[in-house]
């Protein structure tokens, strides 16, 4: 599917000319003749990028712009300005307003359609990272899985999941369940390190669960590594009391009062050191069946798949 980009200027020579050129380059183009028709268009059906000219009737570009990023349906569209002044301020001043880029007038087609990638490839970068974590999501985990399978590589597939998570965040909130999530991703990271894994890929799938892609002979010690990590400091993140204890207590809406364990982790590893990989969906199934039976456990654990069909 064409990237879709919205061209707000009242020169209809330089429309005209954005139009054509960028079609050429593969992108679906909406054109706009003022400020005002720019956030009508940009409201009703979202570009994926807005290039904006400063200096329009109606409304400018600036004007515009503030308006772009108060509302909620095209707050985070990457944006361009398009701006002949030539002073430092007026361009600072789109910046604080939330541009994420800009060109001066007279510019190179060339130019203004490779900043407009440019601004894409960070903005679809940004969006895959997980704003908890800073680790990369679905996208680049589904990329990263049938990349090794297409390039018949050797990889281990470690699927990590918390056990009495939702009780320790119903117990102490969501700021403090945070600090768990985090806490565990840094697990994972410092292990490969720890390990001298330089080509481990660590993302994080969301919520509690987190995976990692390393070599297969790499996975038990891997494992072992994190589970260790793991339960050496989540008692850090309970008070003193309920570390001690050894639970938490929570009371449901009827009043009536259950006994959580300590928070832990359930890994589980789909590997072809034993056993052809077919496909993205094939690694995701076994790995999740290792760790539903690491999660039948008690405490934190691993279950890696030894079968061989």
């Amino acid at each position: 599917m064409s990237e879709r980009v919205l061209v707000a200027d009242d020169d209809p020579d330089i429309l005209t000319v954005v139009k054509v050129n960028f079609e050429l380059d593969g992108f679906e183009v909406e054109t706009a003749v003022d400020g005002e028709d720019a956030l009508h268009k940009a409201a009703a059906s979202p570009p994926n990028v807005i290039v904006l000219d400063i200096m329009m009737p109606r409304m400018d570009g600036l004007t515009a712009l503030h308006r772009l990023r108060s509302q909620a349906a095209t707050a985070n569209i990457p944006i361009i300005l398009l701006t002949a002044r030539g002073l430092p301020e007026d361009r600072v001043r789109g910046l604080e307003l939330g541009a994420d880029d800009y060109i001066t007038k007279p510019f190179d087609i060339v130019e203004l359609a490779a900043r407009v990638r440019a601004v894409l490839r960070r903005t679809q970068a940004a969006r895959d990272l997980s704003p908890l974590t800073g680790l990369p999501g679905n996208f680049k985990i589904t990329a990263e899985i049938e990349t090794c399978i297409r390039e018949n590589r050797d990889f281990a597939l470690v699927h990590g999941d918390l056990d009495n998570f939702k009780a320790f965040n119903d117990h102490y909130g969501f700021m403090r369940g945070d600090e768990v999530i985090r806490f565990c991703a840094r697990c994972f990271t410092e292990a490969a390190v720890s390990l001298g894994i330089g080509d481990a890929f660590i993302g994080h799938i969301g919520g509690d669960d987190f995976l990692a892609i390393i070599p297969p002979e790499m996975a038990e010690p891997f494992c072992k590594e994190v589970v260790e990590r793991f339960d050496d400091g989540i008692l850090d993140l309970y008070d003193t009391a309920d570390a001690l204890r050894g639970y938490i207590e929570v009371i449901d809406r009827r009043g009536e009062r259950y006994a959580f364990p300590v928070v832990s982790l359930s890994l589980g590893v789909a590997s072809t050191e034993v056993r052809d990989i077919g496909s993205q969906w094939e690694a995701s199934a076994i790995a999740v069946e290792m760790k539903e039976f690491a999660k039948k456990q008690p405490g934190s654990t691993y279950r890696i798949d030894r079968r061989t069909a």
